[in-house]
């Protein structure tokens, strides 16, 4: 499905930044941080907390990946909690179950109780990370979407590298403090970041399926350009949640299902064929995001160091500073490419970087591994291919897995569609960070990374048939965009099958 119908649009214009959206979407997405932050913070408590509680790497393990398997939970129930209670107050509720969690997580006396603060954690960040990007691509102007709806992902980094700085400024207190401190700390944000977006207004698609047309124009007043802007987008909305045009009172009356009632019947039960492709395109992006290994490098970084030949723990911690820092850079950079360049480039050029990064980070350990002696390229090898790794995951495949998955479900179905995806996000990655050192330990750190850069090949050849561009479409034309491939590819057929016909009588004709 190579880019479908492209040619039937005009390429969009230079977006205009609109300063009030920009800072609404900054002030939502920083619950994204909060995914960040423990992903980079426990890179490191994983280097003191073995010998402080005395536990074994099973146990390491589980108690590393259980918050991305926890926040399944969190991102499953923040769909329809989205839907009932708005947007804005999901993106307070998951700072402040987090603020609970960090809590728990630095004054647990032992393993189990360190744990039960992870469950709480786990379902605070997944309800972050459902709300984020749902709220910025609801709020966005359309040529500015792929921008705004870049920076949880972005915001994901800031924290990872807050995380690693974290891990290097406590790893010198002493007894259990450090660690403790490491997790603890995650409270503090998480409480500021909560109240922070009590100051954004609500999605103007929530209030228009809420009936609250009055609210929604004055909130679309402010996001958008002119007036004129401002009531065509409105009647777009009205459009798509089925409510006339013609309606111009501040509060109507809806339907049940504006508040995510009966939404499972029509996403998976039964779909039309757009809403089924969309389906699975989002849950796909979703899949390989994670399947491809990137939390493996980012959490077991000090143990891929280690390998390659840094012993030191300033060393090892001073070079996950370096990953987290090269993270942030490549997202700075794919914020201001996404609406320039288009979702469908950026999304393949990164993945065919990842699978170079991967394949030659493969090549450097294995050959560290089979060396009694050091050698000193393949360890430089090893430490540019983590690099180049995280960088071409954060140029394209990192946000365009939040912006396309965000910007493709109908308005009915967006909050619980998109909370499906990150569902699969979340346990995908669970699943792949928890086996990776029991991983590693069957087929060699080698052979895991030559494992994730075969997954990366398949998801560059499923993101090619299945992803259209979505560039510079509005949020109510995406839908449009699914149905009209599947309306191309049924008259596609019809017509295959009415030339065979007619080469089936000219053969019986000549017989």
């Amino acid at each position: 499905m190579a880019d479908p119908i492209a040619e039937d649009f005009d390429p969009p214009q230079k977006p205009k930044r609109n300063k009030f959206a920009i800072a609404c979407s900054l002030m939502a997405c920083t619950t994204s941080i909060l995914l960040g932050y423990d992903i980079g913070v426990m890179s490191g408590v994983n280097l003191f907390i073995k010998d402080d509680l005395k536990i074994n790497d099973l146990q390491i393990q589980i108690l590393t990946c259980t918050l991305n398997i926890y926040s399944v939970i969190g991102s499953a129930l923040a769909g329809r909690t989205s839907d009932w209670i708005g947007r804005r107050y999901t993106a307070v509720l998951s700072g402040a179950i987090f603020f609970v969690g960090a809590i728990l997580m630095g004054f647990a006396p032992g393993y189990a109780f360190l744990m039960f603060g992870r469950f709480v954690a786990g379902i605070g960040v997944g309800y972050g990370l459902m709300i984020s990007p749902v709220y910025t691509a609801e709020i966005a102007p359309t040529l500015s979407r792929g921008f705004l709806t870049s920076f949880p992902e972005l915001f994901v980094n800031i924290g990872i590298l807050l995380g690693y700085v974290s891990n290097y400024a406590f790893s010198k207190l002493p007894g259990q403090l450090h660690w403790r401190f490491m997790l603890g700390i995650g409270a503090l944000p998480a409480i500021i970041l909560a109240i922070g977006v009590l100051a954004v207004p609500e999605s103007p698609r929530w209030l228009v399926m809420q009936g609250r047309l009055g609210d929604a124009k004055r909130v679309l007043d402010k996001i958008s350009a002119s007036e004129e802007e401002a009531q065509l987008t409105l009647d777009d909305i009205k459009e798509a949640a089925g409510i006339a045009k013609e309606l111009d009172d501040d509060v109507v009356p809806v339907s049940k299902k504006s508040n995510g009632e009966g939404v499972w019947k029509d996403l998976i039960l039964h779909p039309t064929p757009a809403v089924r492709h969309i389906l699975i395109a989002a849950l796909g992006i979703h899949f390989f995001e994670q399947a491809s290994g990137i939390d493996s490098v980012v959490l077991y970084s000090p143990r891929i160091f280690e390998k390659a030949g840094i012993k030191s723990y300033d060393h090892k911690l001073l070079a996950t500073v370096g990953v987290g820092f090269v993270k942030t850079v490549a997202i700075l950079v794919a914020t201001f490419f996404l609406d320039r360049f288009g979702r469908r480039r950026l999304l393949l050029s990164s993945v065919a970087g990842m699978i170079f990064s991967l394949v030659c980070l493969g090549v450097g350990l294995t050959i560290i591994v089979h060396h009694q002696e050091t050698v000193p390229w393949a360890i430089a090898l090893c430490i540019t291919m983590v690099l180049l790794n995280v960088a071409f995951f954060s140029i394209g495949l990192g946000p365009v897995t939040w912006v396309y998955s965000s910007e493709v479900f109908p308005l009915k179905l967006r909050a619980q569609g998109v909370s499906m995806g990150v569902a699969v996000n979340r346990l995908t990655s669970g699943v792949i960070s928890m086996t990776f050192v029991s991983l590693y330990k069957a087929i060699t750190f080698g052979g895991a990374f030559f494992l994730y850069a075969g997954i990366a090949a398949l998801s560059w050849v499923f993101f090619y048939m299945f992803l259209p561009e979505t560039r510079g479409r509005t949020l109510e034309e995406t839908e449009v965009l699914f149905g009209k491939y599947h309306r191309l590819e049924k008259a596609n057929a019809m017509l295959r099958q009415s030339k065979q016909g007619d080469g089936d009588e000219n053969k019986s004709q000549v017989n």
